[in-house]
C-alpha cells in the first residue's frame, strides 16, 4: 500500500518521503522518493531522520491480523507495534511540528461481524480480538497526542483491502478458484464489505490534502458488498473457470471449523461485514473510482502473471 500512495502523491506533484525497516532498503524509490530506514517499530523507535521537514504523514506500518494465535502473548505482541509505535511516532511527530496526523486504522475497531445494518463511523467502538483492540487503543493514543499538541489527525477504518501484491485469505480463495477446486459455500448469504487498492489510495489521498479530513474518522469500502458466493463468481469470472460452489448448511460450515480449529476463518467466510461509508463519501466529496468486480478482475489478474512470471 505504502509504494501506492507514495506513487500516487508523487505523481499528484507533492513530495514524498518513506520509511523502511532495513538499511539495505535505503535510497531513492523508482519514482525517486527517498526512503530512510528507522529500524524495526515499536515504543523505542526513532523517528527523528524520517520527520525533518515533514507536514503530513500517513502512518501504514502495523502488525496485521494473522490467523496464528500466540495465546496469551497475543495482545502484548500487537501492542507492542500498533500501540507502542504509533504512540512513539506521534509524539516525535508533533515535537517536530507535523501539521497532520493520518492513521489507516482498521473496521474491527468497529467490530466482527454486522446484523442488522452496515457500521458506521459513530457507531461506538467494540472490537473483539487483539488486532482490533490494538488498533482501537492505537486510535486513542493518537488523539491523546494530538489533543496536547495540537497536531490534525484523520482516521481512516477500512475493511479487507485487495489489489496487487495482496495477500492472506483472497490470494488463497483465488488459488482455489484457479485450481477449479469445489467449494462448499453455495448456501451462504451474508454480505461483506471490502476496499480495492487503488480505492483506498485515492481516498488517502484526499485524507491528505482536504481541509474537510481535519479531525475525522472514516470508514470507507468499495460502492457494493459482495457475498461469498458473488466474490467467488467474480474472481472465476476473472481466471476464465467455472465457479464450482455446492451448498453446504451454514450450521455444518461452522460445527466443522470447530472441529478443525478454523471458527475465526469460517466466520470470515459466512457472517456480514457491511460499511456505510456515505458520511466520508458526503464529507470529502468522494466516490470509489473502481468497481468492485473490475478491482477483483485486476487483482486476480496480477496474481496469474506474477505466479507465471519466471523466478529468479
Amino acid at each position: 500500500m505504502g509504494s501506492a500512495l507514495a506513487g500516487a502523491l508523487f505523481h499528484g506533484g507533492t513530495p514524498v518521503s518513506g520509511t523502511v525497516r532495513r538499511g539495505d532498503q535505503v535510497g531513492n524509490h523508482d519514482l525517486g522518493v527517498e526512503l530512510i530506514s528507522i529500524g524495526e517499530v515499536g515504543p523505542d523507535t526513532d523517528w527523528s531522520s524520517a520527520l525533518r521537514d515533514i507536514e503530513v504523514i500517513v502512518h501504514l506500518v502495523a502488525r496485521t491480523h494473522v490467523m496464528r494465535s500466540y495465546g496469551d502473548d497475543d495482545l502484548r505482541l500487537y501492542r507492542r507495534i500498533n500501540v507502542g509505535g504509533t504512540r512513539r511516532l506521534a509524539e516525535q511527530a508533533a515535537q517536530k511540528g507535523v501539521r497532520r496526523f493520518v492513521f489507516v486504522s482498521s473496521i474491527k475497531v468497529n467490530g466482527e461481524r454486522t446484523s442488522d445494518r452496515p457500521f458506521r463511523s459513530s457507531d461506538p467502538p467494540s472490537p473483539e480480538d487483539a488486532y482490533g483492540i490494538s488498533k482501537r487503543e492505537a486510535e486513542e493514543v493518537l488523539a491523546d497526542v494530538a489533543t496536547r499538541h495540537d497536531m490534525e489527525t484523520v482516521v481512516v477504518r477500512p475493511p479487507l483491502v485487495y489489489g496487487p501484491g495482496v495477500r492472506g485469505n483472497f490470494r488463497r480463495l483465488v488459488g482455489l478458484v484457479a485450481r477449479g477446486w469445489p467449494l462448499p459455500f453455495g448456501s451462504v448469504g451474508n454480505r461483506r464489505s471490502m476496499i480495492g487498492l487503488d480505492n483506498l489510495v485515492d481516498l488517502l489521498v484526499r485524507c491528505v490534502e482536504s481541509p474537510r479530513a481535519r479531525g475525522q474518522t472514516f470508514l470507507a469500502c468499495d460502492s457494493e458488498s459482495l457475498s461469498t458466493p458473488q466474490l467467488i463468481r467474480s474472481i472465476a469470472v476473472a481466471t476464465g473457470r467455472p465457479a464450482r460452489l455446492f451448498p453446504t448448511p451454514v450450521g455444518v460450515l461452522r460445527m466443522l471449523g470447530g472441529i478443525a480449529g478454523r471458527l475465526e476463518e469460517v466466520g470470515r467466510i459466512c457472517d456480514s461485514l457491511e460499511v456505510d461509508a456515505r458520511a466520508t463519501r458526503e464529507l470529502l466529496e468522494w466516490e470509489p473510482a473502481v468497481s468492485v468486480h473490475d478491482g477483483v478482475r485486476e487483482t486476480v489478474e496480477h496474481l496469474m502473471r506474477a505466479q507465471l512470471a519466471p523466478r529468479g
